[in-house]
């Protein structure tokens, strides 16, 4: 199968749980707009911008599970946000944290990342948990900065590590 239609059928099968925090959710349900997303995602590889996304697959399957990213924020530092999201019937299995550990290393090894950013909505328990477990530090909460898709007022807290 191919690649960006696991990614789209993954996204489809985890909507209600991706749209709860991710406003990009109802747009990648569209065949065009995914394949078009993807297809921006294997550019900014080539120019090093914006997003460099990676896909999750489960070793022993092959199954597509997940996406992880490292949005460049700063290149002069380097500095990095780290964003993610998991197929709903693979959470709680310690991908997440497994792909978060191995960007981490990818970050500050390739890149030479000094800082990376870990942010979500305050009320996001299991992303929260993720970042803890990964040894990130909390740094801060941004009162009331944000609206979540289901038009509910959220604060985002920041976790982050530096080297």
């Amino acid at each position: 199968m191919d690649h960006r239609v696991e990614m789209l059928n993954a996204i489809r099968e985890s909507s209600e749980e991706l749209g709860e925090y991710l406003p990009w959710v109802p747009h990648a349900l569209d065949d065009k707009a995914s394949i078009d997303a993807t297809n921006r995602a294997i550019e900014n590889f080539q120019t090093f911008e914006n997003e460099l996304r990676y896909s999750i697959f489960e070793k022993s399957t092959g199954t597509f599970v997940g996406v992880i990213g490292l949005i460049i924020r700063n290149k002069d530092i380097p500095y990095f946000e780290i964003g993610y999201w998991l197929r709903s019937t693979y959470a709680g299995r310690g991908y997440m944290t497994e792909a978060v550990s191995t960007i981490e290393s990818h970050a500050f090894d390739t890149y030479k990342a000094r800082r990376l950013e870990i942010k979500m909505a305050e009320s996001n328990i299991k992303s929260r948990a993720v970042a803890e477990r990964c040894g990130y530090l909390y740094e801060g909460t941004l009162k009331f900065d944000k609206i979540l898709p289901n038009g509910d007022l959220n604060s985002t807290v920041i976790y982050a590590k530096t080297r």
